[in-house]
C-alpha cells in the first residue's frame, strides 16, 4: 500500500482526504483493465469514469471553477493504478479546459456529456512544424460567410480517431506570432476533417494526426476572443502541468511499492536485498525524489485553488521535476528487480514504458526549463 501520509499535509482539505479514500475503493474494484485494444479500452475507461462520478471533476460548468488539488489527486491516484486511466481521464479535463474557463453557454452544453463520459474530448494544439513552439502554429483560420473555414494538419493528437469533439488552435491572423491565435470547438463529425494517420508509440495510447480540408465551423465554434487562443491554451496548461506531474508521482509511487515488496522478498546469499545498505540508499533516494516532487505538484495545485490569476512557474517548475524524478524512481525499480523488471507484462517494465511521455508532451522537460528561468527575470 502506498504511503497516505502526504494527504495530512496543509495543502488538503477533507473533501481531498475523502475524495482520495472513495477513488482508492473504486480503483481496487475497476482497474487495471486489458490494454489489449486500446481503443475500446480508452472507451470503456471513459465510460466507467464517468459512471462512478469521477469525470465530473473534469470539467467545470457554469459557476464552477475547477479544482486543482482534485485533479491532481484523482490523475496520482489512477496512475498508479493503471497509466490508461490516468490518460482517459486526463484527456476528458484537458480536452474541454478551454471550454470549463472560457465557454460559451451553449458550448458548455458539451460538458454535460464528457463529465457523464458520453463523449470523449481532445486538444487539438500540436503540429508537424510545432510541438512546443505554439507561435509557429500554421493551421489556419479564415472567415467566410458560414463562419470560419479551417485547413491544416495537427498530429500527436491524445484521443485522436475516438474522440466525439476536438479543441482546436489554428492562425486567425490578428497579430504575428502567438498573438494571432484562436481557439475552436469542432466535433468530429465535422465535414472535411480527417484522421490522417493513427501514430503508435512505447506506451500504447489513442493517438492521431489530423488533417482539416476545408472544415467550416459556424461563428459559434469560436471559443473566446478571436486573437487569444495563446493565452487561452496557456491558461490551460498552468492547470493541467501540475497534473502531468501528479501522474507521473502516482507512477513513482507504485515503482517504489513494487520494489519495496521484491528487495524485502529477495534474497542474495540469505540476506533480504533490503538489509543491503546499497539497496537502503536507493530506496532512500526514491522515498526522497517522491516527497519532493509531491510538494511540488501540491504547492502548485494549491496556489492555483487560492485564486492566482496564473501559475507558470509553479506548474512548471512540478512537470519538471515531478517527471524527471519518476523516471529517475522507475528506472531504479527496474535495475532492483534484476531480469523482472524487463520482462514484457512486469509492472515496472510497463511503468518504464509508460513513464517517459510525460517528460514530452504538455511541455517537453526543457521548455519547463526556459519557462522557470525567464520567471527569474
Amino acid at each position: 500500500m502506498s504511503d497516505k501520509s502526504f494527504l495530512d499535509w496543509p495543502f488538503f482539505e477533507a473533501r481531498h482526504r475523502e475524495l482520495a479514500v472513495a477513488l482508492e475503493d473504486w480503483c481496487a474494484s475497476n482497474l487495471p483493465v486489458a490494454h489489449d485494444d486500446v481503443d475500446a479500452a480508452c472507451k470503456g475507461l471513459v465510460a466507467a469514469l464517468g459512471a462512478g462520478g469521477w469525470l465530473r471533476h473534469s470539467g467545470a460548468g457554469a459557476g464552477e471553477k475547477l479544482d486543482v488539488r482534485t485533479l491532481c489527486l484523482i490523475r496520482e491516484t489512477l496512475a498508479r493504478h493503471d497509466a490508461l486511466a490516468d490518460f482517459a481521464f486526463a484527456m476528458q479535463g484537458l480536452g474541454m479546459g478551454a471550454i470549463s474557463l472560457f465557454g460559451s453557454s451553449l458550448q458548455r452544453e458539451w460538458l454535460d456529456s464528457t463529465r457523464a463520459g458520453k463523449a470523449i474530448s481532445a486538444f487539438a494544439l500540436t503540429e508537424p512544424g510545432s510541438g512546443s513552439d505554439v507561435a509557429a502554429t500554421s493551421t489556419t483560420a479564415l472567415r467566410v460567410a458560414e463562419g470560419w473555414r479551417i485547413d491544416g494538419e495537427k498530429t500527436w493528437i491524445s484521443n485522436g480517431g475516438i474522440a466525439d469533439l476536438y479543441v482546436l488552435f489554428a492562425r486567425t491572423g490578428e497579430a504575428p506570432g502567438a498573438r494571432g491565435l484562436s481557439a475552436f470547438l469542432m466535433p468530429a463529425d465535422t465535414q472535411g476533417l480527417t484522421i490522417a494517420e493513427r501514430l503508435e508509440t512505447i506506451a500504447p495510447h489513442p493517438l492521431a494526426r489530423l488533417r482539416m480540408d476545408g472544415v467550416i465551423l459556424p461563428e459559434a465554434a469560436l471559443i473566446g476572443t478571436a486573437g487569444e487562443g495563446f493565452k487561452l491554451a496557456m491558461s490551460v496548461l498552468d492547470i493541467f502541468r501540475p497534473t502531468v506531474g501528479a501522474a507521473a508521482l502516482g507512477m513513482a509511487r507504485r515503482a517504489l511499492d513494487e520494489t519495496l515488496v521484491r528487495v524485502r522478498n529477495r534474497k542474495i546469499q540469505g540476506q533480504p536485498l533490503a538489509d543491503m545498505q546499497l539497496v537502503q540508499g536507493h530506496l532512500a533516494d526514491m522515498a526522497l525524489k517522491i516527497d519532493a516532487a509531491a510538494l511540488l505538484v501540491y504547492r502548485a495545485a494549491w496556489t492555483k485553488d487560492q485564486g492566482a490569476a496564473r501559475i507558470t512557474r509553479e506548474a512548471a517548475m512540478a512537470k519538471l521535476y515531478a517527471t524527471e524524478a519518476a523516471q529517475e524512481v522507475i528506472d531504479m525499480a527496474v535495475q532492483l528487480h534484476g531480469g523482472d523488471g524487463v520482462r514484457h507484462g512486469h509492472p515496472t517494465e510497463a511503468l518504464y514504458r509508460e513513464i517517459r511521455a510525460l517528460r514530452i508532451y504538455e511541455g517537453a522537460s526543457d521548455v519547463q526549463r526556459l519557462v522557470i528561468a525567464r520567471s527569474l527575470s
